[in-house]
Formats: C-alpha cells, structure tokens, sequence
C-alpha cells in the first residue's frame, strides 16, 4: 500500500474503554493510515478523543467530523480486534461496491459455530453485516450520516448501501481476529441485543425484499437451531428474546 492510497484512507474506531486502545494505535501506525479512535473514557493518547458512552452509532457520527477532505475510503473497525491481510479489502471497494466486510475469526466460543453457519448464508445473500472491519466509500458513507439509534449501526449502514441501490462484498481474504462470548448465557445475551439491533435496523431502512423476507421468516426457523444442541438453544432463544424486545418497541442504540 503506497503513500497515497494511505492518506486516502481513515479508520474510525469505537471504543468504550480504553481496554485496547493502546494497542490498536500501535497496529495503526504501522498500517500507516490516519485514524481517530473515539473513547468513552479520557485519554491522554494522540488521536484519541473522548466522548460519553451514547452507543456506537453516536461515536461513528462523532469520529465523522474527523474525516480528512482527501479521504475516499471509510474504515470503521472495533478496538479489540486484530486485522490481517488488509490490502485484500481495499481491492475490492469502488464506485459500485461501495461497501466491504471483512471476516471475523474466532479462537473459542460458541460463535465459532454460529460464524460458520453465518457465513455460508451471507457469501451468498447478505443478511447482515460484520462492524468489526468495514470498508464504506466516502459519498455514499456521507450519504448515511447521521446513523440513528441502533444496536447494530453495522447492519443499518449496509442495509442503506442496499437500499441506495450500491453492491456490498463479504472479503474473507482479510479477516480480523478478536474474542467474543464464552459461555452460553453470555451467548444468548448476546444474540438478544444483536437480533434487537438487527430489526431496529430493518425498521429504518428498505434493504432487498429478500432480505425483508429473511428476517420475516426468522423467527420461525428457530427450531432447526436446536439440531445444534445447548448451544443452539442459546442461539433460538436469543433470537426469539431479541424479536420479542423489538416488538416492545425496544429502540435504544446503547448496549
């Protein structure tokens, strides 16, 4: 990656803490790409600003304002995570495919299970989309601000791409490393605050029918989750918990 397509680059970076953040500045300096992380705790960190812990939504808007004018990609990527093989994401984003996401891998955990599954749905139909690394082209990321309240911002900016009539990509060449749940409890809450989000999402936004229909029928194919055993239990009731808080008008962006 050379000089200019460096500078034509900007992170923006949620943190809640500044667990992290220390060593996510090392990994962007040694990309060499301008970045600013936005943390819910004071730092005396360069390009680390603070701002009140509002949700990811609000720290994305709030790190917006830091784009430079000679940015074209938008790189939104969690704190606590580890990217590799970068430059295979930036080869696919243009004009058209104005959004890219990077695979996330897991160590342990019953989300190592549930990202198999996952994927091979979304290399074919994307269902949702991964915030842990995402690559937006800079008008069209423009054209989304402000993100409005949503548990899972990622799901609402690419189900705006959709719906503005630009293509995503699902990149499992560049993938980030990070950890997630552990136990099945932590599991099911989990999946309750994401599935929450992913229909707040659904509710501000005209993705594809098809997409529409997914979600529609979701709730309904719980069952089949239960061929996974303890683990797909946690899954189904997580989805049905998570449908059910939306239905109750659950519309909050904070975790």
């Amino acid at each position: 990656m050379d000089a200019a397509t460096r500078s034509q680059i900007f992170f923006v970076v949620p943190a809640r803490t500044r667990d992290g953040v220390r060593e996510k500045i090392i990994e962007l300096e040694n990309l060499g790409v301008p970045y600013v992380i936005v943390c819910g705790e004071e730092t005396d960190y360069p390009n680390v600003v603070y701002r009140p812990k509002k949700g990811k939504f609000d720290a994305i808007n709030y790190g917006a304002r830091y784009l430079r004018a000679e940015t074209k990609i938008v790189c939104l990527n969690d704190v606590d995570t580890k990217i590799f093989n970068f430059e295979r994401s930036l080869e696919k984003i243009s004009k058209e495919l104005a959004l890219v996401f990077c695979k996330v891998r897991l160590d342990s955990g019953p989300q190592v299970h549930f990202y198999s599954l996952l994927d091979r749905i979304r290399s074919s139909l994307p269902i949702n989309s991964s915030g842990e690394l995402m690559l937006v082209e800079r008008s069209v990321f423009d054209r989304i601000l402000p993100i409005p309240p949503c548990k899972t911002e990622d799901n609402y900016i690419s189900f705006r791409v959709l719906e503005f009539g630009y293509k995503l990509f699902f990149c499992e060449d560049c993938w980030v490393e990070t950890k997630r749940t552990q136990s099945l409890d932590e599991e099911e809450r989990y999946k309750t605050r994401t599935v929450t989000g992913l229909y707040q999402a659904l509710s501000l936004t005209e993705p594809p029918p098809l997409i529409r229909a997914f979600y529609l029928i979701l709730p309904f194919l719980t069952p089949l989750l239960l061929l996974q055993g303890r683990r797909g239990l946690a899954w189904a009731n997580g989805i049905l918990l998570g449908f059910t808080n939306f239905l109750r008008g659950d519309r909050v962006g904070k975790f």
